[in-house]
């Protein structure tokens, strides 16, 4: 939706071209990085840390959501006592950088992050290259981020409900690499199937971002460990801007074959990363299935310390 509306609102501000004897595309950094700050500030006064805190609500009404985040926390793992670890521990820190998992959420995200750049640095370039103006070029950005805003919430609601986040992520991968097929495929330029390619790209790129988010969440435990693997997963994505910030060159357009083709092979990794972590997730599930018992030998504590190595842990899938 931000998408969808800051290409509204450039199209606007390039029209205060010449204003203060400033281009149109200064404006718009000016005035949008100006709401940015602005908003970042007032969120430190009105955004609240937690419910105890804030002072809109009754006291009744604090209890209420502090049981329910505490259901949620309790909920989100198998085991309540492997789930709802709060100590913070440092070797939880050194476990997150050395679990399997690490390599596989950090790679099937960097597929999708360099996608999602891709998509959102070079748009609107891409549309340019179409044919048309620049102002008008940020106007059709607008059905493209408008089409991925609502497959984020049916995909988000029908994941939610099945339970399922590989099988999502596996179909979001799909789109992707099908609508960069639809532009680099044609033996000659298509602007048509390109911009259709856009839409069914960005309808994967973007719900596949909070349900890999949600995968890995899901199956990093305890709290801190689940906290450093996040952080990392994410740090690492954020690199796909610094790579796919130079896969569109100029001299390419206003095909940017090359810069598709990059693109692909980073979502083929990505998906093919994804594909291996969820049969090995549901090997180990498997396992510990067949050896329950095991659990036994542990106490709660012993449990919670072991996180998502505990045997009575399962990933969710």
């Amino acid at each position: 939706m931000a998408g969808a509306f800051s290409g509204l609102l450039a199209y606007l501000i390039s029209m205060m071209d010449g204003v203060g004897k400033l281009e149109g595309w200064r404006w718009i950094f000016i005035l949008e990085g100006l709401l940015t700050v602005i908003v970042a500030v007032a969120s430190y006064f009105f955004v609240w840390d937690e419910p105890a805190t804030a002072d809109f609500l009754s006291e009744e009404e604090k209890m209420a959501l502090a049981e329910s985040l505490n259901y949620v926390q309790i909920s989100a793992s198998t085991s309540a006592q492997v789930g709802n670890e709060h100590s913070f521990k440092w070797k939880h820190v050194s476990s997150a950088l050395l679990d399997w998992q690490l390599l596989f959420h950090c790679m099937n995200y960097w597929g999708v992050a360099v996608a999602v750049y891709a998509l959102s640095l070079f748009l609107p370039s891409i549309i340019a290259g179409l044919g048309y103006s620049s102002a008008i070029a940020q106007l059709l950005t607008i059905p493209v981020y408008a089409a991925a805003t609502i497959s984020c919430i049916l995909v988000g609601y029908y994941s939610d409900i099945t339970g399922q986040r590989s099988l999502f992520t596996f179909g979001c991968y799909t789109a992707v690499i099908v609508g960069f097929i639809m532009a680099v495929a044609p033996s000659e330029f298509m602007p048509g199937l390109t911009y259709a390619g856009c839409f069914i790209a960005a309808c994967g790129i973007y719900p596949a971002i909070p349900g890999l988010l949600a995968l890995s969440s899901n199956n990093w435990a305890p709290n801190t460990k689940r906290a450093v693997g996040l952080a990392i997963q994410m740090g690492f994505g954020s690199m796909g801007g610094a790579a796919a910030s130079n896969f569109y060159r100029s001299e390419d357009a206003p095909r940017y074959r090359l810069g598709h083709i990059l693109v692909l092979i980073f979502a083929a990794i990505g998906f093919s990363t994804t594909i291996v972590y969820y049969f090995i997730c549901r090997t180990l599930n498997a396992k510990r299935d067949a050896d329950a018992d095991r659990v036994y030998q542990y106490t709660s504590d012993e449990l919670a310390n072991m996180g998502n190595t505990a045997p009575s842990f399962r990933y969710k899938l």
